[in-house]
Parts: C-alpha cells; sequence; structure tokens
C-alpha cells in the first residue's frame, strides 16, 4: 500500500475516498482510530493508501482536490 493523500480535513478525506472508490482504487483509511482517540486537535493525520499498482490511477483521480483549492 502507498500512500497518496495525507490530511487532518474530515472533508476532504471522506471526499477522496469517493473519488477513489468511484475510480477503482480501493483505498484505504489508515490511522483513523489513531486521530481519533487523541480527540479533536488534530495532531495525528489520517493517511490514504491505496494498492501499489494503482498509484497513478489514483493520483489521476486526486488532482480534482487541487483543482478546488
Amino acid at each position: 500500500m502507498i500512500e497518496v493523500l495525507r490530511s487532518n480535513n474530515p472533508v476532504t478525506l471522506s471526499y477522496a475516498m469517493a473519488l477513489l472508490t468511484d475510480a477503482g482504487c480501493d483505498p484505504f483509511q489508515a490511522d483513523q482510530f489513531t486521530s481519533s482517540m487523541e480527540g479533536s486537535i488534530g495532531a495525528i493525520p489520517r493517511r490514504i493508501l491505496v494498492p501499489e499498482d494503482r498509484v497513478e490511477q489514483a493520483r489521476i483521480a486526486l488532482k480534482v482536490l487541487e483543482e478546488n483549492d
């Protein structure tokens, strides 16, 4: 699994997961429970990982996030 996104923003994470799922990238959100255990201060960012063979496909799908910044 390769990291394609790291963020503390729950909206960005949710949107990214939806984009990656729709693109067939089989995303996995890491650090979800660790982040929730530390409370709401957002000190631990969550990571989105995809299988190694889907990294390029995932980066293309996530270009939408860059366009909306």
